[in-house]
């Protein structure tokens, strides 16, 4: 089986940070992608950030110069650093693992549980 425990988020006033972590567990074989989405209420689910194995970032446009995404292949881990926050940043965020296991050698998808950020004064 596989794990994924995610944590950070919060109510944080405008123009603050944030900083949400995500980690994998279990039995895995391999890591591929990792990434950040967000679905704010009433809207689709969209994605905020990825990174590949080899650590290289690419963001939306509307969190580019804000939002940093990082990620630890030795933790299986994956971090959402998020600065100067905005209203429109309010969502809640999903981590998403792209992952062979090492029990049936498949490559599937996984999710966290969503996180709350709520950006608001």
């Amino acid at each position: 089986q596989v794990h994924v425990a995610e944590s950070g988020g919060g109510l944080v006033q405008p123009g603050g940070s944030l900083r949400l972590s995500c980690r994998v567990s279990g039995s895995i074989a391999n890591v591929s992608t990792m990434a950040w989405y967000r679905q704010a209420p009433g809207k689709e689910r969209e994605l905020v950030a990825t990174i590949t194995r080899r650590g290289v970032p690419n963001n939306a446009d509307s969190v580019k110069g804000r939002f940093t995404i990082s990620r630890d292949n030795a933790l299986n881990a994956v971090n959402l650093e998020m600065n100067n926050l905005k209203g429109e940043d309010t969502a809640t965020y999903y981590c998403y693992f792209q992952i062979r296991d090492s029990y049936y050698w498949r490559w599937n998808d996984y999710w966290g549980q969503g996180t709350q950020v709520i950006v608001s004064s």
